[in-house]
Formats: C-alpha cells, sequence, structure tokens
C-alpha cells in the first residue's frame, strides 16, 4: 500500500494549522474600537435620506455598517459627554444636568474606558474632556488631548480610540467670510424657522461644513486601513448632540435630540453585530446605551450602576422601548424640559412653560439666524408656525416624528393620542423616580449630587415630582395644594410650590402674605422663586431688594445667576434696581461669567443699547 498520499495530506494539515496559529497570534483577540465623533449635527446625511447632502464616505460605511434611525442624545454636548462617560443619566449626579457645572458624582464612578484599560485595551481622547463631572481622566485614558492616538500603542494591544470633528460646531454660524458650496436659494427651510436671507445663509453654510465633515472622516478611515488595521477595527460614527440651526441645539424638539448613529463591524467581527450589513435598526437608542455595547463588545463586564443597555455584542439586551431627554440650564440661562422617546412618538414635558422657548442667550445668538428670527418677531411678521417657538411653552408637547419630523402638530390635546400621552407621561415618571432627577432641585442644593440625594429620607423626589407636575399646570385651582406646601420642611417642595406661584402670575394673589413670609426663607432659592412671585403680582418694592441682594452674592454663583435671570425676566419692572445692579456687575466681573452676561444684557436693554426680544401673547 502507498501511504505517500496520506503522510503528504498529513503534513498539509500540519503545515495549515501552524500558518493558522500564527495568524491567530498576529491579530488582537479583542476587536479594536474608534470613535469618530462630529460636535453639533443631526441627519443632513445622504444616507439619512438628505437628498441635498454630500456625504459619500459616511454613506458607504452606513451601507457596509449598521444605521441607527432613532439615535437620542442631550440636546448639549457637556451633559451628552457626561452620559457617554459614565452610562447614567447625568441627573443623578446634580448639577451635571447643566450646562458647564461640576456633577456630584460617588467616589466609586469612573469613566467606562477604565474598565477597557483594565482588561488590557489602550485608550486614546482627542480631545474634549468636559464631561460636567470631576471624572478621573488620567485612570480613563492612556493617552488624551490634541496628540492623542491610537498609533502610540505598544504593538499588538487593542485599542479604543475617539476622535472629535469640531469642523460643524455652532461657532461655525457665527459671521465670516466663508464661501458655500450650496445655494442658499435651495435650502429647505422648515415650517418652524422663518424664511430669512441669513437662514437660508446659514443652512448653505452648515451642508457645507456636513461636506467637509465628510471629508475628514474619510481622512480617518484611510489612516486607519493605511495602518493595516481597519479589519480588526469597529467604527462608531455620531454626533454629539443636535444640530445648530434655530431649534435644535439645547431643546428637545427632534431637531435637537436626534442625532446620527453608524457602526461599522469589519467581516472578522461581524458575529458582535446586531444586525447584517445595510441594515437600519428603528429601535429607540440613546447615549446611555454606549457605554455598556463598548464593554460589551470588548468582552467586559458590564457594571450594575450603568442604565444603558449594550446594542450589540455578547450581551446584547432587548431592544429600549423609551429612552429619556432633558434639558435644564444652558449656559446662563435657566429653563427645565423632560422628554420621553420612543420609535414613533416624541412626548415633552415643560416644567416652567412660563419662560419662553428662546431667551437671550449670549453664545446662541451670535448666529444670524437667531438674529433674523428676532428681527422678524419684532416686525410682527411671525407666522403661526414660527410663533410657536417664540414665546411661552404649552405645559405638554406630543408629536409623531415619523408624520411630522418638524414637530410643528402639537398632538398633547388630540384624544386619539391620549393613550400614547399617558403612556409616555407614565415612562416618564418612572425614569424621574429611579434617577432621583435632581433636576428638580435648585441649583446650589445642598441636596444636589449621586450620594445626597439618596440619603434615606433627605429628598422625597415622588413628592417633589408630583408637586413640580402640578405646578407647571398652572391652574389656579392648585392654588390651595401650594399654598399648602409653603410650610414643608422639604427645600424643594417650597421652591416648587413658590415657583408655581410665580408661574400663576395674578392668579396667585391670595398667595401674597406667605410669600412674604417665604422672603426669610432659610434656602436662597426659595427665596429668589418668592420674589419672582411677588413681582408677578406687582410687588417689585419687596422683590427687588431680595433679587439684587442675591446678585450681589459673588461666593454663590447658582444663587447670583438665578436671580439675576429673575430679574431680566422682569425687564423694565427692575429699572429701580439699575444702580445695584452695575454695582454688583462690577463684582461680578470677578466671579461668574454668567451673571456678568445676563446683568450686562439687561443693563443695555434698560438703557437702550440693545433691543429686547419680542413675544407672541400665547396666553
Amino acid at each position: 500500500m502507498n501511504r505517500l498520499p496520506v503522510i503528504f495530506a498529513f503534513l498539509l494539515l500540519l503545515w495549515g494549522i501552524f500558518f493558522a496559529n500564527l495568524a491567530n497570534a498576529a491579530s488582537p483577540a479583542k476587536p479594536n474600537i474608534l470613535w469618530l465623533v462630529s460636535e453639533d449635527n443631526d441627519c443632513l446625511l445622504g444616507c439619512y435620506g438628505d437628498a441635498l447632502a454630500k456625504t459619500p464616505t459616511l454613506d458607504k460605511l452606513a451601507n457596509e455598517g449598521v444605521l441607527y434611525e432613532r439615535c437620542f442624545t442631550m440636546p448639549v454636548c457637556a451633559p451628552s459627554r457626561f452620559t457617554l462617560i459614565s452610562g447614567m443619566d447625568a441627573v443623578t449626579c446634580g448639577p451635571a444636568e447643566h450646562m458647564r457645572a461640576q456633577g456630584r458624582i460617588p467616589s466609586w464612578l469612573k469613566g467606562f474606558p477604565a474598565y477597557l484599560r483594565e482588561a488590557g485595551y489602550y485608550t486614546t481622547n482627542n480631545a474634549k474632556t468636559d464631561y460636567n463631572a470631576p471624572i478621573n481622566v488620567k485612570q480613563a485614558w492612556s493617552a488624551s488631548g490634541k496628540q492623542a492616538t491610537y498609533q502610540n500603542r505598544p504593538a499588538g494591544q487593542p485599542f479604543f480610540s475617539v476622535f472629535n470633528h469640531e469642523v460643524s460646531h455652532e461657532s461655525c454660524l457665527f459671521p465670516k467670510g466663508e464661501a458655500s458650496l450650496f445655494d442658499p436659494a435651495a435650502m429647505r427651510i422648515p415650517a418652524y424657522q422663518p424664511d430669512t436671507p441669513e437662514m437660508r445663509a446659514d443652512w448653505a453654510r452648515y451642508y457645507t461644513r456636513i461636506a467637509n465633515l465628510d471629508s475628514q472622516i474619510a481622512a480617518k478611515l484611510k489612516e486607519l486601513a493605511d495602518a493595516g488595521l481597519a479589519d480588526d477595527t469597529i467604527v462608531f460614527y455620531y454626533a454629539d448632540n443636535g444640530g445648530v440651526l434655530p431649534r435644535s441645539k439645547r431643546f428637545l424638539q427632534e431637531s435637537g435630540t436626534h442625532v446620527p448613529l453608524i457602526v461599522y463591524y469589519p467581516p472578522k467581527w461581524r458575529h458582535l453585530a446586531p444586525a447584517a450589513p445595510g441594515s437600519r435598526i428603528k429601535d429607540p437608542v440613546h447615549f446611555i446605551d454606549f457605554a455598556p455595547t463598548v464593554l460589551s463588545l470588548a468582552g467586559v463586564n458590564i457594571p450594575a450602576h450603568m442604565q444603558g443597555h449594550a446594542m450589540a455584542g455578547a450581551a446584547k439586551a432587548p431592544p429600549n422601548e423609551f429612552v429619556f431627554c432633558s434639558r435644564d440650564r444652558m449656559d446662563e440661562r435657566y429653563d427645565m424640559m423632560r422628554s420621553v422617546m420612543s420609535s414613533r412618538w416624541l412626548y415633552i414635558h415643560n416644567y416652567r412653560p412660563d419662560l419662553p422657548f428662546v431667551q437671550p442667550l449670549n453664545y446662541m445668538f451670535q448666529a444670524r439666524g437667531y438674529q433674523s428670527w428676532a428681527r422678524v418677531a419684532r416686525e410682527g411678521k411671525l407666522t403661526p408656525a414660527t410663533a410657536m417657538f417664540w414665546g411661552e411653552k404649552p405645559t405638554e408637547e406630543l408629536y409623531d416624528m415619523l408624520a411630522d419630523p418638524d414637530s410643528i402638530h402639537n398632538l398633547a390635546s388630540a384624544p386619539a393620542s391620549r393613550e400614547t400621552l399617558e403612556r409616555m407621561r407614565t415612562a416618564l415618571e418612572k425614569r424621574v423616580l429611579v434617577d432621583k432627577d435632581n433636576g428638580f432641585l435648585p441649583e446650589g442644593s445642598a441636596l444636589e449630587g449621586y450620594d445626597a440625594s439618596r440619603v434615606p429620607g433627605a429628598y422625597p423626589i415622588e413628592r417633589v415630582f408630583a408637586l413640580a407636575t402640578m405646578a407647571s399646570e398652572r391652574n389656579p385651582a392648585n392654588l390651595p395644594n401650594l399654598l399648602e406646601s409653603f410650610g414643608d420642611p422639604s427645600e424643594p417642595i417650597r421652591w416648587w410650590a413658590a415657583q408655581g406661584c410665580a408661574m400663576l402670575r395674578d392668579k396667585a394673589a391670595a398667595a401674597e402674605p406667605a410669600l412674604r413670609k417665604l422672603l426669610n426663607d432659610k434656602s436662597g432659592a426659595v427665596q429668589i422663586a418668592a420674589a419672582e412671585a411677588l413681582a408677578r403680582l406687582g410687588k417689585p418694592d419687596l422683590a427687588l431688594p431680595v433679587l439684587l441682594r442675591w446678585t450681589a452674592q459673588a461666593a454663590t454663583p447658582p444663587f447670583a445667576v438665578q436671580a439675576a435671570n429673575v430679574l431680566d425676566h422682569l425687564g423694565e419692572i427692575a429699572r429701580p434696581g439699575l444702580p445695584s445692579m452695575k454695582a454688583a456687575l462690577a463684582t461680578s466681573r470677578k466671579a461668574d461669567p454668567y451673571a456678568v452676561r445676563i446683568l450686562s444684557h439687561l443693563i443695555d436693554v434698560l438703557e437702550g443699547r440693545e433691543q429686547p426680544l419680542v413675544y407672541p401673547d400665547h396666553q
């Protein structure tokens, strides 16, 4: 018997096993993960159905990867980054829900890349670290800064790398001599925006910046391929918050929270993907899901404190029914909104509906589109659709995002939507209670923070939520309940009771004696809210001394900013305090930039150097 063929076949088998093992030794046992992030843009991409967009690189990535049709995030960057780095809602660690704040985090909380480092990953961040919390950057990142890159890792080490692209940032709309690739006349102006030359120019510039972004993403992908790493790297592309054209960034309509998300899985790691290449996932996802997803892809255990769910990998969870967003203080201006999204519906609850959607926020108003909207309002030329977003808010909003992507048909009072409204209300309440939502506390409260707000009995969130919801209804029939709450030992209960009276304005006249007593409350926030309510009752002589005193307290910035906000809302009523405001401005220049912005604006308006915003009467 000739045994040569058998021996030859056996040698070939050994040879194949040897080279297979050699190849496996040269490849990482875990996938590399690359995040390519853009700033301040919503879904103006060809792969999301935008016919004007010039985004061939991202469109190709979507065709070869998985596109998420319903990815949502916070409406501004820093609270969004808190959610990304922690895997938790920003409202769990007040004041992280406010823009440019330092959330009070528990001692055990660390940025999720730290878990990857412990598992052998090289982690790099290029380069944003404004997490709204004192996250230990050195613990999370092997390298962080403008020079940080996966290319500096030890040979063969798997990496997780983030690159942030600023080309589409809000500041790109501020006046400067920049050519556009797009014709302003060809722009589609949404019904909620006035059709002005400035608005069209901003849209054209924005599309140009998105085209530039696509080129930058192409360069990053080429760099990955040139390094021979494309076959081993899962690539995420997403935007950090919604777009920057008026009524997007900072607001909870779809235009401010709906962002693109594309994830590409190379063939080697396609078994970790939630769907086949070219798939489009319609279930809602949120930034809170990103940290657990990366850990799942890397084969790292997901810590119990993370509130999101893995979208892919070995620990992939069932799809979300709802995701949640919040809006609180944006730079110097306070407001408070909460939203719930499903794959179809958007529900928004406005907890200060008496405040206008658009306040004279200094940074935002450097954009010419907002300036032109203010001009149209002063000229009395707002349409019903453009006036919706230029004045006071309804308490509740409900939009069908599939039928009404511009969010201009509020279905909150439609009988046919009643069941959907109640279902989303219930979902919001559950989330607020689970989160111990710190946004229902006044900024500067001793109860803010993960640990402080969870001390048993310290923060009665169930009662606070119920009272805040009642106050936001602006129903005079609720006044007895508000009055009864003035004597409550809990600071946030008294605060919401006073705010409820401020929202009722002259319909809260019966509360005047009790409001006078609250001017001496032990909480500065309660004093300020009571002063606002009294000013709305036509008692500026009682309100102004309290507001001016707190505005001058540079050592307590949250209360100074709160008081300055109220003074600015009062406008002409605040004129008797002009000398005190000028003195406070001189003090604030050394301490708090936000108080400076508000006081400077109000003084300029009162002295005729700046025109106030003009709002339609929605009452």
